[in-house]
């Protein structure tokens, strides 16, 4: 066996892996992930995430119910075109997902009604793209999501994705921006106010939002002790 025979080998065999984690749907996982892998070295996006927000979905799911089936799909093929958080193309980004969700399911010889399904809820589930979840599944599915946005986990990926993109951590002269407009492609800190403290009132369904609720929380004393360390 070559190296690169080798590479492709370890490579299956972690996708096994990985696919163990998506259970009950192990094989049906095993199936889609290989679709999915390219994460372009973004660690905020990666196998990890999409391990959480099955474990968010499956949690709604419990409350709410919903087509577990067309939520694991979702769930793997959400972000499954990946577009850079400041490119001009990201609000586009759960649009061109959804639209090659429907390729891989079709080809899969999954019905007509089911990629309709999943892949309203791939395009639903963005808050950039401003697109109402209609479903079910659409709205846990953007639940699952944004609870990954929030909370301990959120606070973590927020630094690491402004690491990325050579963000700041914040103002130095302003820190908590309270006498200038808010830059969050510049600071890190901004994105709290900008996006991240605003989403726990969105949420779409009543198990979600008591989940959103105490990360809210999490996120709330971060802050608090933050602004404290910097401002005093």
């Amino acid at each position: 066996m070559n190296a690169s025979e080798i590479s492709t080998a370890s490579a299956h065999s972690e996708l096994n892996r990985i696919a163990a984690a998506f259970a009950p749907f192990a094989s049906l996982a095993g199936t889609l992930l290989p679709h999915v892998v390219d994460d372009a070295g973004d660690g905020s996006h990666d196998l990890s995430h999409l391990v959480r927000v099955w474990n968010n979905a499956r949690r709604i799911h419990a409350q709410e119910g919903g087509d577990l089936r067309v939520l694991l799909a979702a769930v793997l093929l959400h972000d499954c075109v990946r577009v850079e958080k400041n490119s001009p193309l990201r609000s586009q980004a759960s649009r061109l997902s959804a639209q090659r969700t429907q390729q891989i399911l079709q080809a899969q010889g999954w019905s007509d009604d089911e990629c309709a399904r999943v892949a309203h809820a791939v395009e639903a589930h963005s808050f950039s793209a401003g697109i109402a979840p209609l479903s079910l599944e659409a709205k846990i599915i953007q639940d699952a999501d944004r609870l990954d946005a929030i909370g301990a986990i959120g606070v973590a990926r927020c630094f690491y994705v402004a690491g990325r993109m050579g963000s700041g951590l914040y103002d130095a002269a302003d820190p908590l921006a309270q006498d200038r407009a808010l830059d969050d492609k510049r600071y890190a800190l901004d994105h709290f106010p900008a996006k991240l403290l605003r989403l726990a009132s969105g949420f779409q369904t009543v198990a979600g939002a008591a989940m959103a609720a105490r990360r809210q929380s999490a996120m709330e004393q971060f802050m608090a002790v933050l602004s404290e360390e910097i401002v005093g």
